[in-house]
């Protein structure tokens, strides 16, 4: 007699309802970076199932992605909303960019060559040249400026050739972009034009000292002005 074994096989998401979930992910994502949802605001997944016309399901998935981004908090028994501007994680993250970053450009300065100080200078440029408001994006930070930024912040630290450092960068810097596109709002006079023209000036000099400590000003700056704080708010004792 020959015996069957039934295996209980993962059912892979169907491609529309893939697709569905992504556009919603983007539009949610895109609707909180551009301030059309006030820190602490509630993400109802039944309303926005109903405003986007999909099931709770593919909302509720889209949630979940922005969650593990750090773009929304899931609350105890409560659903989800748009994290606090008070919530303390903007000075974890913070701290952490200041702790890791200035080491992986000491990295990459002494490590990159002429490839990757073409690359500083063509990502210098970019930005330098890209308008960091749009009239149509409100005031906030515009997504071709943000993108700019990114860039120009990863190319620099790319010389370190490490592709387990750069992850963490990624994953710190999604983090963080809600936080510093708060802050711009809260403070658009900030001189981002010359900080990255420092920090541009001195990783081509190859003066890691100097690129490190104005690096480490760069991102206590964001952290600081978010709070309105003129330094970062030290650890409560437990």
């Amino acid at each position: 007699m020959v015996m069957t074994v039934t295996q209980t096989a993962h059912t892979p998401t169907p491609p529309a309802k893939q697709m569905l979930s992504e556009q919603v992910y983007a539009h949610l994502r895109d609707a909180i970076m551009g301030g059309h949802h006030a820190p602490g605001d509630a993400l109802k997944p039944q309303d926005l199932a109903r405003q986007q016309g999909v099931s709770l399901a593919v909302v509720r998935e889209a949630l979940v992605r922005l969650v593990g981004e750090g773009l929304a908090d899931r609350l105890h028994n409560r659903g989800f909303a748009v994290p606090a501007v008070s919530d303390r994680r903007w000075q974890d993250i913070a701290e952490a960019r200041r702790t890791i970053e200035p080491v992986v450009l000491r990295m990459s300065i002494e490590r990159g060559d002429v490839d990757w100080e073409a690359r500083v200078r063509a990502a210098h440029h970019r930005l330098a040249r890209t308008p960091a408001y749009a009239p149509d994006e409100g005031e906030y930070y515009s997504s071709a400026w943000s993108e700019a930024h990114r860039v120009f912040h990863r190319t620099l630290l790319e010389g370190c050739g490490n592709p387990v450092l750069l992850e963490t960068f990624d994953r710190t810097w999604t983090a963080s972009e809600l936080a510093r596109r708060w802050a711009a709002r809260r403070h658009p006079g900030r001189d981002h034009v010359g900080e990255h023209r420092r920090l541009e000036e001195a990783a081509l000099a190859r003066d890691a000292d100097t690129a490190a400590e104005v690096l480490a000003q760069h991102l206590t700056l964001t952290a600081a002005r978010l709070t309105g704080c003129t330094h970062p708010e030290p650890a409560k004792e437990t």
